[in-house]
């Protein structure tokens, strides 16, 4: 049914319908002919007289109209909603990005999310706390054992490696061991 030129007065005996007439949307049937047309129609259901028949199609047929006549009125309405947003500027990107902003601070302001970020909080501080201890504790560790003889003899055999790989300097001076307190050679090896 086309809604241009359509009565949607509620109180209106042509409610719903055009200038040439109404055809009921359901039913497809012209309601210019009244109940009688749509009761000839359709065979009667058992346990209802002509009478009752006619009475129930006519409140359909009421009923339709309404529906037809409320449908046009909202789309009525929404399309001034529509026309008063854009004079307002706002457009359904606005409207969402607006929702998402309030809905953020919602969760935001929530009693669950301020315990879970005060829970997250300290967790991210122990957290942090425990590595500065593994790393200052690891550090003089580390420290503890250049100092102790196993890792001197390790640089040593490392040195003697490097002695055999390299092999003499071309002025004629040898590698030496880089545990040895004597003047150290600058290194110029290639690796």
């Amino acid at each position: 049914m086309d809604p241009v030129g359509q009565d949607i007065n509620l109180n209106s005996p042509n409610k719903g319908l055009g200038p040439t007439g109404g055809v009921d949307s359901l039913t497809g049937v012209s309601m210019e002919g009244g109940a009688t047309g749509v009761a000839a129609v359709n065979t009667l259901p058992p346990g209802l007289t002509e009478e009752e028949a006619e009475e129930l199609y006519s409140e359909l047929g009421k009923v339709e109209e309404e529906i037809n006549t409320l449908r046009q009125v909202l789309l009525a309405k929404e399309r001034h909603s529509a026309d008063l947003k854009r004079k307002l500027g706002l457009s359904p990107l606005n409207e969402l990005k607006q929702n998402l902003t309030k809905g953020w601070q919602d969760v935001q302001t929530s009693n669950a999310y301020k315990k879970t970020s005060e829970t997250l909080s300290v967790a991210g501080q122990k957290t942090t706390a425990a590595f500065s201890t593994m790393g200052t504790a690891l550090s003089r560790k580390l420290g503890d054992m250049r100092n102790s003889p196993t890792f001197k003899s390790f640089e040593d055999k490392v040195g003697n490696i490097k002695y055999m790989v390299v092999g003499p300097r071309g002025n004629g001076e040898a590698v030496q061991s880089p545990t040895e307190t004597t003047n150290p050679v600058q290194d110029n090896a290639p690796f």
